[in-house]
């Protein structure tokens, strides 16, 4: 302990006489006050985050061990001691590491022949004068009470308590009974089952990283127990402790386990990540390890990155991060496969003893293939000039790695790392490195394993020098989990998923790829599609197209293979955007569609694309609804662009069709007249896509509220006919609603929903021409799916039939609502700079000249009564909304409205269209009130 914490305790808290609980505490209090507080500024000086951690340990020792020494003292004046006992640090305190906020754990160790009964009143008095107080210091503490015999039996029955006494240190009391229990438990848990236990921790390791996408590179980080993070670090040393009986990490260089520079980069990232933990536990005053977000401007400004910008300061902390992680991944794996030959396993995890290991070897035939050696599945070097005998050799490595289906021998990972410089411009660019890469991502199904391991040992960005660019880089953008290396690559595995695994959401995928001239063309598209994101996210279509041109003449790509691919890279966002913001029942969206994209082979190769994108993104972005929407649009324009303008001919045949079938199925209480006039009465987009059970539906609720007019009053002709419908095969529910079209109909229909808690996916938005709307909404329970709730449809039915008959105002309502259910829906809000900042909300009210609609999109801060605030307000300034698309993605609202004039002519004026943005404008990002006004 160093000298000055120790001082300081011994001034302050050392207790003699007498001395009150009360009297105590208080000084405890002021003690670890102080010594935070100095710590705070050590911390904010740049000392490194293994000293803070360190001395903050300290800090707890010297107050521990002054209040044992008074609690057994004060115990001895009135009782002999039972037994010897010590005070013994356990886990991450155990090994003299505790970040401001972790938890303390400890132990009370009593000899093992001590009776429970003997030792009661010992541990009740040390409970009290010690674990209360810690307790009322606003400490976390984790305590238990054992004999030596408990302690082993313990260990032996979980592997959670074997690993925390693995560090047990000894804070105070006997140092005999400490150094007995030290010496046998490092005996114990060298000598029996080491091999089990290592086992074990490499399940643990595997487990944990699956719940991370098993990448370092998720845009909000688990500094603990994240791919890379502080529990990788500490996974290696508990298993190299158990195996190899070490005492310190630097023994694994000493028993050539670990190369002196690779050990040095494991210690210097396992600091910087302390470090950054450390920042986050002074910022948010609790025990905490995700780096959200909000967060990470203001621990970059604090831990020293000076970028005047925002966005850049945060990309320089985040990519410090990233490389140290990626780091103390790398190496931990360098750990755990040495280790892991002990018990049986190999890289692709399969589980036999060394025994069957040895056996099995004796009758695999070494086959000898380009300079490597096959032994089983794993493939070696001959000699370790096999990489600058033939550089290109770094490229066809992986190639044969996956005709083999084999892994690689460490030794020749770690060979590929230090020959990386040996990939030349000359070498990348050569014919062979080219052909072998382009025989890489031909093998459908079976890219991105080799992707992603060319990219772990820094080959892919040698070889493609424009995607190293994309290494680490930070996306800024919402609806991203991943840096844009990883992405790409999440892309690529979703591609190859549609090749390998029978989910039913791919199988349309797989039948649009096998119409495909060249299925490899789509893994070549997905490695580049996000390159342009090197030089800035705004415009990165199309600099990807100028950066993709000179990597495809590299590879020998043909100049229509390129044509082709450069076009999905422009366009790779331009498909979702249709039908998110396109009402994709109308036939005129098809139509616009299919004049961007010109050709069949560009459509299958935008649709496929998209969807791997989307779900290489974040694993939560896509879903059956979106599927849905994405897949009518891709149908819709597909027969646009095979059939012309035959197409539209067929829509009016079908819809004939429909009409007929209608009329012979004999609806209950449904008359002919009632069929026609419904087919009369509706444009023609609504017959497109809506089935005949749907129409049904419609038109046996339109006979509904037309009955309504002769059996009640007035006001009873007023209330909305509703059907509730669970759509499980899209996990949500369809909520059908026929009533009088009136002025502010959606956003009273809107604001309904909010009050009775649902969630809005989108909205269908129709009329007759005699005055029925009939509008169809796509709602959820938040984050529970279809709605299960009665009382929820009850309070809907209740509340829009108030809304439309008494006019009532549901603003009051909503924001009562949403003080309810604020926590999973609002953003989460910190002071200063956050990083939702870089997606201002934004306001676009326009004249789509092709598709002839008024269009206006708005992105905005999602939150409870958004939607009927912007629908209200469109409403207010006489617009109707003639259709809707409401979408969220990671607390962002992307909503589009169709709208025409209150009497149904088109929207017109730009200085209506004026007023009516900086009104939604005002909404979004209300105008800053004046200093004085602020109060």
């Amino acid at each position: 302990m160093p000298a000055h914490i120790a001082q300081r305790a011994s001034e302050r808290l050392k207790f003699v006489g007498d001395v009150p609980v009360p009297q105590r505490l208080a000084a405890c209090k002021e003690f670890l006050r102080s010594e935070m507080a100095a710590l705070r500024e050590r911390h904010k000086a740049g000392v490194s985050g293994l000293t803070i951690c360190r001395e903050r340990a300290q800090i707890i020792d010297a107050m521990l061990s002054h209040l044992f020494d008074y609690a057994l003292t004060t115990y001895q004046q009135l009782h002999a001691l039972p037994a010897p006992v010590a005070l013994l640090a356990l886990g991450g305190y155990g090994r003299g590491e505790l970040s401001p906020w972790s938890d303390v754990d400890v132990m009370f160790l009593f000899p093992t022949k001590t009776k429970p009964s003997e030792a009661k009143p010992l541990q009740e008095h040390l409970t009290n004068e010690i674990l209360y107080i810690l307790w009322d210091c606003g400490l976390k503490v984790g305590h238990s009470t054992r004999t030596i015999d408990d302690a082993f039996n313990e260990a032996r029955k979980d592997i959670l308590t074997k690993t925390a006494l693995l560090e047990a240190r000894r804070i105070a009391g006997s140092e005999k009974l400490y150094d007995t229990f030290s010496q046998a438990y490092r005996s114990y848990y060298a000598t029996e089952n080491p091999k089990d236990y290592i086992a074990a921790r490499l399940d643990d390791q595997a487990s944990r990283r699956a719940k991370y996408a098993n990448t370092v590179f998720n845009q909000e980080p688990d500094i603990k127990n994240g791919v890379g993070g502080l529990r990788d670090y500490q996974n290696a040393v508990w298993m190299a402790r158990v195996k190899l009986d070490i005492t310190t990490i630097d023994e694994l260089a000493t028993q050539n386990y670990l190369r002196a520079d690779d050990l040095a980069a494991f210690q210097r990232g396992y600091d910087f990540l302390l470090r950054v933990r450390n920042e986050l536990h002074f910022m948010s005053a609790r025990a905490t390890d995700v780096m959200s977000l909000d967060l990470q401007p203001r621990i970059a400004e604090h831990l020293g990155y000076k970028e005047p910008e925002m966005l850049p300061r945060v990309e320089h902390f985040m990519q410090d991060y990233y490389r140290a992680a990626q780091t103390i991944f790398r190496v931990s794996k360098l750990v755990e496969d040495r280790l892991a030959r002990a018990t049986g396993r190999h890289g692709n995890g399969d589980k036999r003893s060394f025994r069957e290991t040895l056996l099995a070897s004796r009758f695999t035939r070494t086959k000898r293939i380009d300079g490597f050696l096959l032994r089983g599945r794993e493939l070696v070097a001959e000699k370790p000039e096999v990489f600058r005998e033939d550089p290109v050799r770094l490229i066809r490595v992986f190639r044969h790695l996956q005709t083999l289906d084999a892994t690689l021998d460490f030794h020749l990972a770690d060979l590929i790392r230090v020959s990386l410089p040996l990939v030349t411009p000359p070498v990348a660019q050569s014919q062979d490195a080219s052909v072998s890469f382009r025989a890489i991502i031909s093998e459908a199904g079976a890219v991105h394993p080799i992707l992603a391991k060319m990219h772990e040992l820094g080959v892919l960005g040698r070889f493609i020098t424009e995607f190293d660019a994309l290494t680490c880089l930070v996306q800024h953008e919402y609806y991203h989990r991943y840096t844009a290396d990883v992405h790409t690559l999440s892309a690529i595995r979703e591609l190859d998923r549609i090749y390998t695994e029978a989910e039913p959401i791919t199988l349309k995928y797989r039948a649009a790829i096998h119409e495909t001239t060249d299925p490899s063309l789509l893994y070549l598209t997905l490695l580049l599609h996000d390159i342009g994101k090197a030089e800035g996210i705004r415009g990165h279509s199309e600099s990807g197209v100028r950066l993709a041109l000179p990597i495809l003449e590299r590879l020998g790509v043909s100049p229509a293979e390129r044509e082709l691919v450069l076009f999905v890279i422009k366009n790779h966002l331009a498909m979702a955007r249709f039908w998110q913001k396109r009402d994709v029942d109308d036939p005129n969206t098809a139509a616009a569609f299919a004049e961007l994209v010109g050709d069949l082979e560009r459509l299958r190769h935008l649709y496929v694309h998209t969807f791997c994108d989307a779900r290489g993104t974040s694993a939560d972005l896509w879903n059956s609804y979106k599927d849905t929407l994405h897949t009518t649009l891709y149908r819709s324009t597909f027969e646009r662009l095979k059939h012309g303008a035959a197409v539209d001919a067929s829509l009016q045949e079908k819809k004939k069709m429909t009409q007929q079938e209608l009329i012979a199925k004999t609806i209950p209480g449904i008359s002919a007249d009632e069929i026609n006039a419904h087919f009369g009465l509706l444009p023609d987009r609504y017959f497109i896509h809506t089935d005949t059970d749907e129409i049904a539906l419609h038109i046996q609720m339109v006979n509904r509220l037309l009955r309504s007019i002769t059996t009640a009053d007035s006001v009873g002709s007023l209330r909305p006919v509703i059907d509730w419908k669970d759509d499980l095969n899209r996990s949500l529910t369809v909520v059908n609603v026929v009533t009088w079209d009136r002025a502010g109909l959606f956003y009273k229909l809107a604001g309904a929903f909010s009050v009775a808690g649902l969630s809005i996916l989108g909205a269908k938005v129709i009329s007759r021409t005699d005055h029925i709307a009939i509008d169809t909404f796509y709602v959820v329970e938040p984050g529970r799916g279809p709605v299960q709730s009665a009382s929820a449809q009850e309070k809907f039915a209740k509340t829009i039939e108030e809304a439309l008959v008494a006019n009532r105002d549901l603003l009051p309502d909503i924001m009562a609502q949403a003080k309810k259910i604020a926590s999973t829906r609002y953003l989460s809000t910190v002071s200063g700079e956050t990083l939702h900042s870089s997606f201002p909300p934004t306001v676009e009210v326009y004249h789509e000249i092709s598709m002839q609609k008024t269009i206006v999109e708005v992105q905005a801060r999602d939150q409870i009564g958004l939607l009927y605030r912007l629908a209200k307000t469109i409403s207010d300034h006489n617009f109707d909304i003639t259709f809707a698309r409401i979408g969220t993605e990671r607390g962002v609202a992307i909503d589009t409205f169709y709208i025409e004039g209150a009497n149904h002519e088109a929207a017109e004026g730009p200085e209506r269209l004026h007023a009516l943005r900086d009104a939604l404008n005002e909404i979004i990002a209300p105008a800053p009130q004046p200093a004085a006004a602020a109060k």
